[in-house]
């Protein structure tokens, strides 16, 4: 089994090094179920969703070792169910959680059994969220998941809203068709606001005898595109470095893409100036 853990690597770790340091434990609740990590970096916080207990979880950025999060969104009254993402807007200090067809928001600083501020769903959605971003430059909200059913599969699309939508709200664009090849979501995205980019890792299609996809990439839109668009960008491919692809990560200061891949059990980190 996973031993849960949030490690912290040196931004130039190579190879097989130690974390710098990790947070672990029975007091810090984390399940092996974690499959998205958000940072705040305005308040230097650290959100995780766990599944088991139907949680929302918060540490302090600098926190290492056994230590009990800072706090816990937790109880019947969140409607949370079974939490496999989140997404954190600092900037108007608030929580996503994507459960499939809804989607629920919750005050940043909330604790507790708390009621969501405001819920999206509704058939003029087309919700199937398996993940979500939030743009607070451009106010947009931004999902990626299959309108047929919860959590990331095919027939994937990227659904953008206003960041306030609530409801059964219309998608402002969606992307979505063939020439995307948006099929099986590798997990979280990411976006880069200033640019309006949209990161996506996608695992293609899986054969049900292997763990890997020789047609994993990471491909890349902009938050104007709409309709049957082709990613501007990509990264792997068809045979290409990737054979798990999960989760995505950007560093603007030094104009990297970070991509972590289950099936290598490695964190991969490419320069791609002109992203940024």
């Amino acid at each position: 089994m996973i031993h849960p853990q949030i490690a912290a690597f040196a931004r130039l770790a190579n190879g097989a090094q130690l974390p710098q340091r990790k947070i672990e434990g029975a007091s810090t609740l984390l399940a092996r179920t974690v499959h998205s990590i958000e940072y705040d970096a305005i308040h230097d916080e650290i959100s995780v969703p766990q599944g088991f207990a139907g949680a929302v979880l918060t540490f302090r950025g600098d926190s290492s070792g056994e230590v009990a999060p800072l706090r816990v969104i937790q109880g019947p009254k969140t409607q949370i169910g079974d939490p496999s993402r989140l997404a954190t807007d600092p900037a108007n200090n608030e929580i996503y959680v994507p459960l499939g067809s809804r989607v629920l928001v919750f005050p940043r600083e909330g604790n507790g059994n708390i009621a969501p501020t405001r819920i999206l769903e509704g058939p003029d959605t087309q919700l199937g969220a398996g993940a979500l971003a939030v743009d607070a430059l451009h106010n947009l909200l931004i999902a990626v998941g299959n309108p047929g059913g919860g959590g990331p599969s095919r027939g994937t699309q990227i659904l953008m809203f206003d960041r306030t939508a609530s409801g059964n709200a219309k998608p402002l664009r969606v992307v979505g068709g063939p020439k995307t090849k948006l099929t099986t979501t590798g997990g979280p995205f990411t976006i880069y606001a200033p640019k309006g980019r949209i990161l996506v890792p996608i695992r293609g299609d899986i054969p049900t005898s292997e763990m890997m996809a020789p047609d994993s990439f990471l491909g890349v839109w902009n938050e104007s595109d709409n309709g049957d668009v082709a990613p501007h960008w990509t990264i792997g491919g068809p045979r290409g470095v990737f054979e798990m692809i999960r989760g995505v990560a950007v560093n603007a200061k030094y104009k990297e893409v970070i991509v972590s891949d289950k099936r290598l059990n490695a964190v991969l980190t490419f320069s791609v100036p002109e992203i940024f």
